[in-house]
């Protein structure tokens, strides 16, 4: 699966590339006087153009959060992978995460409900069963930034390897003193709760400055997307004795 996670990001990626081309035709348009969609009576105000301008946030954070899914779901699969692999093979990170998925760790349960959960577990341990069902929990909704990114990585048992030109320009106050990723989150969940609207959103914005935001974005979640692949085909998800050679 570690295979298609490029493919995945790619395609999500074109759709945000070609909302924000139609965005610059628009702009484009607007040098010459108010924008026109062909064949419409009335042209584009510059409140509508604002609200276009502002669902690039919610694109954005969109690829961040299905990146991240898929991302995680890639380890899943590779640890239950033809159920080749029992707990004792996992890294001491990744076990931790089999554990707290299987025994339920991280819900509030009935004392019936977690005696299942710790039976469950202890089944697997005394008979050796292979992993067949593991699906790490993702957090996430509506947090996604580099920070959180960074923070789930480590709880996988590895560090991002990024660039640093890459690094340094996430980092690195994009607006509002937040960077590029941490923007993208706050502007997206303030749209979602309602705390602003969508032509105050995207005042004193241009598509020049959106792009810029899209492709600092992008040139991180690539490197994450790399560092996955790496940790998956590495086997970094096993002990070092129990990776294949």
């Amino acid at each position: 699966m570690s295979s298609n996670l490029a493919i995945v990001f790619q395609e999500r990626l074109e759709e945000v590339e070609e909302y924000l081309n139609f965005l610059s035709t628009i702009e484009a348009q607007a040098q010459q006087g108010p924008p026109r969609i062909e064949g419409a009576e009335h042209p584009i105000t510059t409140q509508q153009q604002r609200i276009l301008y502002s669902s690039v946030y919610l694109q954005l954070y969109n690829l961040v959060e299905a990146t991240m899914s898929r991302c995680i779901e890639a380890v899943s699969e590779a640890a239950k992978e033809n159920a080749q692999w029992k707990p004792g093979d996992l890294s001491d990170s990744m076990r931790r995460e089999w554990v707290r998925v299987t025994a339920r760790t991280h819900i509030e349960l009935t004392p019936e409900k977690r005696l299942e959960s710790a039976l469950r577990l202890c089944e697997n341990l005394m008979d050796s069963l292979p992993i067949k069902i593991f699906d790490i929990e993702k957090g996430g909704g509506g947090n996604w930034d580099d920070s959180e990114i960074e923070a789930f990585s480590k709880r996988l048992g590895f560090q991002l390897d990024v660039s640093q030109p890459v690094y340094r320009a996430i980092k690195q106050p994009f607006r509002n003193d937040l960077g590029p990723l941490a923007l993208v989150k706050q502007l997206r969940n303030r749209l979602a709760h309602g705390s602003i609207s969508f032509a105050q959103c995207a005042e004193d914005i241009t598509v020049g400055r959106l792009i810029e935001l899209k492709d600092k974005t992008v040139d991180y979640l690539k490197e994450v997307v790399n560092c996955f692949i790496r940790y998956i085909d590495s086997f970094e998800y096993l002990l070092p004795e129990r990776r294949p050679a």
